[in-house]
């Protein structure tokens, strides 16, 4: 007879569970790596709010509300999700965390995957909140075309882990994590149509900081309050994001350090 019944988890599950609760309890004791995730993304939008009153957002199509939405999602993506991921696996692989974990049952696949879902979860629960804060708030009103804000998330949060564990295999330290990761925190604020929509730049600029890692996801989850992208548009976002997906895991596969960079 099979070791688990309909209402047993499967053990990948249990294992995943487990490591996930051990996680977010570490997690939960980095006082600076929390108070990053979770008021750095709420705060930020309101910084950008100065840049988005001198476009003409009502000819791009846009809403303040809209825009301030994405810029606070996007922001989500890069703090909640990155930045303390990248500090998550440097953390644990300096301490032999993961290298102790690997003498265990769990997979490579479940220990990093494990690891990210806290970060991940949190990440979903602000643009939950967000979204809804911004709609009652700002008059962003709801999405007119909820799955591709949904597909947006869901591309955004994964390859946010995939690429803090990219970042984290040429980290040294946790202190470094803020150095290593700060190109891709900056190329997506400035051209992933974060600080200010893509819509607003020249055609030939926009169309290069499309093909840009976080694009297609901040692309999708706009497109899905505004209604307004095409189908060609929707499929080219989601090959561009899944292209990205697909080579950061290689990546990681072939290059994440197990082992303390010493």
């Amino acid at each position: 007879m099979s070791g688990t019944t309909p209402h047993t988890p499967a053990p990948s599950v249990r294992r995943l569970r487990a490591l996930a609760r051990a996680e977010l309890a570490l997690l939960g004791r980095n006082r600076g790596v929390v108070l990053t995730a979770l008021v750095v993304p709420l705060a930020l939008p309101f910084s950008v709010r100065p840049a988005l009153d001198q476009l003409d957002l009502h000819k791009l199509g846009i809403s303040v509300g809209t825009a301030m939405l994405t810029a606070a999602i996007g922001f989500s993506f890069l703090f909640a999700v990155y930045t303390s991921l990248v500090n998550a696996y440097v953390a644990r692989r300096e301490e032999l965390v993961l290298k102790r974990l690997r003498t265990g049952e769990l997979t490579d696949t479940e220990i990093l995957a494990g690891t990210a879902l806290p970060a991940v979860a949190l990440g979903l629960a602000q643009a939950l909140v967000l979204g809804v804060g911004c709609a009652v708030l700002l008059d962003a009103g709801a999405p007119r075309a909820p799955y591709l804000t949904l597909l947006g998330l869901v591309a955004g949060l994964v390859l946010s882990a995939a690429l803090a564990a990219l970042t984290a295999s040429v980290t040294r330290t946790v202190e470094s994590g803020q150095v290593t990761a700060l190109p891709l925190v900056f190329v997506s604020m400035t051209g992933s149509g974060i600080a200010f929509p893509t819509e607003a730049m020249p055609k030939r600029l926009a169309s290069v900081c499309e093909l840009l890692p976080l694009s297609p996801a901040i692309r999708l989850v706009r497109a899905g309050w505004t209604g307004g992208a095409s189908a060609y548009e929707v499929l080219g976002a989601l090959a561009t994001a899944l292209a990205w997906t697909v080579v950061a895991v290689f990546a990681v596969r072939r290059w994440f350090r197990w082992e303390p960079r010493r």
